[in-house]
C-alpha cells in the first residue's frame, strides 16, 4: 500500500503488512553478520489478547522462536522475478471487487501506466508540525560517549559466529573466551565495548591463563537480557530514542524493520514509526529506535543496498502511529495518452473538486482471496472459515513454497506437515499453523491469537473498509455530490443528521459516513437501509456489533465522502530512455547525481505530478480520479505486461 499511515481526526486504524518475508535488496552478508539475537513476531504487543486469548502468555510468545536457519533463509533467497511479481498481480483484485465504482467528476480522463518503476512512486512523511521529511544529511551527531570506530571491526568473523552461539544459548560452555594477542588497555577496552554493543544480553571479564590475557564473554541476566537494552552502558544525559530518516527503495516499512533489526541483532518492536509505507516506491520517513547509537545505525549504510539512513538526533520519545499530518507524493505516469487539454482538466477538477475518499484495492490483498471474507467471519464466529480462508489453496500464484504450504494443508489438515513445506514462519499463514499446531485444530481463536494483534485486526478493518466502500458508490450514485437530508456531518467528535433546512449549509465535503460499528450513527436517508441490509446479507446485526472477543468488536468510526489534496501541481515530460528514472530523488541528491534529462519531442510522455494528502489515505484513489480507469495493480499490469526495476 501506498500510504497506510495510521489516524486522522475521523480514523485510527492500525495497519501492518500481512507478510514479512521478502529480503531483497541486502548485500550478501557474512554467515555470522545474518544470525540474530532472536527472530521475533512482528507487531506483538504485550498484554493485548483478552477473552479466550488469554491462554496465550507473555511467556509462551517470547519462547515460540523461530530457528536461526529462518532468517538466513530469508536474506538470501533470491530477489523476486519480476515476471514472477507480474503474474502474480495479474489474478489481484479490481476496484469494483472492492466496491469502488463512482467518480466525482465527469470530464474522460486518459490513459497511464502507474509504478512501472518504482522509483516513479515517491512518498515523503510530513510530520506532525507540517514539516516534509527528507533524507539529506548522513553525518553523524558528535557525541563524547561513542564508542571508538575500531568497535565494529575489532572482532574476527570467528569471534562473532562463536559470540552469536553464546547470546543465542547455542554454546554448551556457557561462555567464549577472545585471545587478546596485542595485549593493551586500551585493545582490551575496545574489545570489551565491542562485545556488549554487539551482543546485548552478554557481560565481559579479563583472565590470565598461562601468562596470556583473555576476554572471557559470558550470559550475566538470562534470556530477558536479549529481549532489553543495556539501560547501565546509555548515557543518562542523552535521549533514549534516536530518531532517523529512513530513505528505503522497494521494501514495504515492516520489512525494513525486520532487515535493520537482524543487522543490529535487536527485536522489532524497539522501534517505532508514525506510519507504514508502500513498498513498490521510494519512500522517506521518520523512524525511532530505543538505546541504539546514531554511530551504529549510520555503519548499516555500508552493508545494506536501497537503504539509506541519516538525519539522526537524540530524543527523549518514541514515535506514535497516528502522529502524521499527512504524506507527500511524487507520481509519474509513463506512456500517457491524451490530449494535454484533458490531462488539464483531469487535475484541475482533483484540485478543485478532490476525490472520493475510497480505500483502495490493495487494502484487500492481492489475490481473489479477499482480507474483507476473513473479517467477516470473524465477526461472525466462523472460526473455522477462518482458518479455511487464510490456509486453502487459492486462485493466482503465489511463491511455490506458499503454493505447496497450502496443497499439503488441503490434502492432510496437518499443521505441522503444511509448516515445513514454509522456509520462513513469520508469514500470517505461518503463524496461524504454528497456531494449530501448538494448541490443536480444533482451538481455533487461540491459534488465530498467535498471530500480532494488529495483523488479526487487519481483517475485520478489511471488512469494514469493503463495506464503507459498497455504500459510499450506492450513495454517489443515488444522489451524486449534492447534500441530502439524512447525511451526516460531524459537528466537533460528534455526527449529527442533517434536516431539510440545514443542507444548504454544508457541502459535500463536509459530510462523512460511518465505518459500522457500536458506537456510530448511520444516514436516514435509504443511505441507511443499505447499510443494514448488506450487514444482514452478511449475518450480522447492525444494532449489535459488539463481539464476545473484546479485541473484535467494532466501535466505527466517521470518514468523509470527498476529500481535497494540497500542495498540487504536474507537468508532462518527454524522454527516449524508458528505463531511466524521472524522479531526483534524496539519495540521487546526496550522491551528487544529475537530475533526469528530458528532451522537447521525445519517444515517450510521462506525467509527474505532486500532491500532499492526510494520514489513511490512498493516493492511487487520487490518481484514479485523473486518469478514470481502474488503478488497481491486476489492472495496470494487464496494461504494463513487463515490470521495470
Amino acid at each position: 500500500m501506498e500510504n497506510m499511515d495510521i489516524g486522522n481526526h475521523n480514523l485510527k486504524r492500525p495497519h501492518l503488512a500481512e507478510d514479512t518475508s521478502e529480503y531483497e535488496g541486502v548485500k550478501k552478508p557474512k554467515l555470522s553478520e545474518l544470525l540474530s539475537a532472536e527472530t521475533t513476531k512482528n507487531g506483538g504487543e504485550a498484554g493485548q489478547n483478552r477473552g479466550s486469548l488469554n491462554a496465550l502468555s507473555d511467556e509462551k510468545r517470547d519462547s515460540d522462536k523461530e530457528e536461526d536457519d529462518e532468517d538466513i533463509a530469508i536474506l538470501e533467497e533470491e530477489e523476486e522475478n519480476e515476471d514472477d511479481f507480474a503474474d502474480m498481480m495479474k489474478h489481484g483484485l479490481t476496484e469494483a471487487d472492492v466496491g469502488i465504482t463512482q467518480f466525482v467528476s465527469s470530464h474522460p480522463g486518459f490513459s497511464g501506466i502507474l509504478k512501472e518503476r518504482y522509483s516513479d512512486f515517491v512518498v515523503h512523511e510530513i510530520s506532525k508540525n507540517g514539516k516534509m521529511c527528507h533524507l539529506d544529511d548522513l553525518s553523524v551527531p558528535v557525541d563524547k560517549e561513542d564508542p571508538p570506530e575500531d568497535v565494529f571491526t575489532v572482532l574476527s568473523d570467528e569471534d562473532k559466529q562463536h559470540l552469536e552461539e553464546l547470546q543465542l544459548f547455542k554454546n554448551k560452555e556457557g561462555s567464549v573466551s577472545i585471545e587478546v594477542k596485542e595485549d593493551t588497555k586500551e585493545k582490551r577496552t575496545v574489545i570489551h565495548h565491542a562485545i556488549k554493543l554487539l551482543f546485548p544480553g552478554l557481560e565481559t571479564k579479563t583472565e590470565e591463563k598461562d601468562g596470556r590475557k583473555y576476554i572471557v564473554a559470558y550470559h550475566a541476566a538470562g534470556k530477558k537480557a536479549l529481549a532489553n537494552p543495556r539501560k547501565h552502558s546509555w548515557p543518562k544525559n542523552r535521549g533514549s530514542y534516536c530518531h532517523f530518516v529512513l530513505y528505503k527503495e522497494n521494501k514495504d516499512t515492516m520489512d525494513a524493520i525486520n532487515v535493520l533489526s537482524k543487522f543490529l541483532r535487536v527485536k522489532p518492536n524497539i522501534f517505532s514509526y508514525m506510519g507504514t509505507k508502500d513498498k513498490r516506491a521510494i519512500t522517506v520517513q521518520q523512524i525511532a529506535v530505543l538505546k541504539i547509537t546514531a554511530q551504529r545505525l549510520s555503519h548499516l549504510n555500508k552493508c545494506l543496498m536501497n537503504f539509506k539512513l541519516g538525519n539522526f538526533s537524540y530524543e527523549k520519545h518514541p514515535l506514535k502511529l497516528g502522529e502524521l499530518h499527512g504524506n507527500h507524493f511524487t507520481v509519474v505516469l509513463r506512456t500517457v495518452q491524451g490530449t494535454w487539454n484533458d490531462t488539464e482538466t483531469s487535475l484541475h477538477g482533483l484540485q478543485g473538486q478532490g476525490f472520493i475518499w475510497f480505500y483502495g484495492s490493495e487494502e484487500y490483498g492481492t489475490t481473489h482471496m479477499q482480507t474483507n471474507q476473513s473479517g467477516r467471519a470473524i465477526l461472525q464466529n466462523k472460526w473455522n472459515d477462518v482458518m479455511d480462508l487464510i490456509l486453502k489453496p487459492r486462485p493466482g500464484a503465489e511463491k511455490s513454497c506458499l503454493v505447496q504450504c497450502r496443497e499439503e494443508w488441503a490434502k492432510t489438515k496437518d499443521p505441522d506437515a503444511a509448516l515445513k513445506k514454509l522456509p520462513w514462519k513469520r508469514c500470517v499463514e505461518g503463524q496461524l499453523l504454528r497456531g494449530l499446531s501448538k494448541y490443536g485444530v480444533k482451538n481455533i481463536v487461540t491459534a488465530f491469537g498467535i498471530i500480532p494483534r494488529n495483523n488479526r485486526l487487519m481483517y475485520i478493518h478489511s471488512y469494514q473498509s469493503y463495506v464503507w466502500n459498497n455504500i459510499v458508490s450506492k450513495r454517489v450514485a443515488e444522489y451524486g455530490l449534492k447534500v441530502v437530508p439524512g447525511d451526516l456531518v460531524l459537528k466537533g467528535a460528534t455526527a449529527v443528521v442533517l434536516t431539510e433546512e440545514d443542507v444548504d449549509s454544508y457541502t459535500v465535503h463536509d459530510v462523512v459516513m460511518p465505518l459500522p460499528g457500536y458506537d456510530v450513527i448511520y444516514p436516514t436517508s435509504k443511505i441507511g437501509e443499505a447499510y443494514k441490509n448488506m450487514l444482514t446479507e452478511d449475518g450480522l446485526d447492525i444494532c449489535n456489533m459488539r463481539h464476545k472477543i473484546k479485541d473484535y468488536s467494532l466501535a466505527g468510526a466517521y470518514r468523509k465522502v470527498v476529500i481535497r489534496p494540497s500542495d498540487v501541481s504536474w507537468e508532462m515530460v518527454s524522454y527516449d530512455d524508458p528505463k531511466i528514472p524521472l524522479v531526483h530523488t534524496d539519495a540521487d541528491k546526496l550522491e551528487g547525481r544529475p537530475e533526469p534529462v528530458f528532451v522537447k519531442e521525445g519517444k515517450y510522455r510521462a506525467l509527474k505530478m505532486e500532491f500532499s494528502l492526510p494520514p489513511s489515505t490512498y493516493a492511487t484513489m487520487a490518481i484514479r480520479e485523473v486518469l478514470k480507469m481502474d488503478t488497481s495493480i491486476k489492472n495496470q499490469t494487464q496494461l504494463n505486461t513487463v515490470w521495470l526495476r
